[in-house]
């Protein structure tokens, strides 16, 4: 049985509640407030990661990319067909192509970039037609708690 918008809605926001904990550790350690999960087909979370950006040293530690390494490690294969790629900000054209490359069938997420946006503000790399494979895309899950923890993050850095 299919699940209501409803009832599809509410699992989203669930879904945004794991990852903006995820968000909530990586601005503990002084990374950019930004979470993600990965969850199959069957609604478990396969997934859970968070900007790792300063702590490791490494650019492209962002919270989608340490996801879907985890998810095709765990998963033992790197398609990650039927997959929910759910973020707590819009991912940037690294991650949005690195969740077009693993086949990722769906990307929810909460708050808009405005300035880096890959998933629909600034390009939209999930839905071009150019591409082998094109990905659903929800926006705005929880988008008003996603950005308030940004902004808080930044208005802290700029105190300091």
């Amino acid at each position: 049985m299919a699940k209501s918008g409803a009832d599809r809605a509410s699992q989203f926001e669930e879904w945004m509640h794991l990852a903006l904990g995820q968000a909530h550790i990586a601005g503990e350690h002084g990374d950019v407030p930004v979470g993600a999960v990965l969850v199959n087909r069957a609604g478990e979370i396969v997934a859970a990661a968070h900007n790792r950006r300063e702590v490791d040293g490494d650019a492209t530690a962002h919270a989608e990319m340490l996801a879907i390494s985890m998810a095709s490690r765990a998963n033992g294969d790197w398609h990650l067909d039927g997959h929910t790629l759910v973020v707590t900000l819009e991912p940037c054209a690294m991650c949005a192509m690195a969740a077009v490359w693993a086949r990722v069938e769906r990307i929810v997420y909460g708050a808009a970039d405005l300035k880096a946006g890959g998933a629909w503000s600034l390009y939209n790399i999930p839905q071009d037609e150019r591409l082998n494979h094109r990905i659903d895309l929800v926006h705005g899950v929880l988008g008003d708690d996603c950005a308030a923890m940004l902004t808080d993050f930044f208005e802290a850095k700029r105190e300091v």
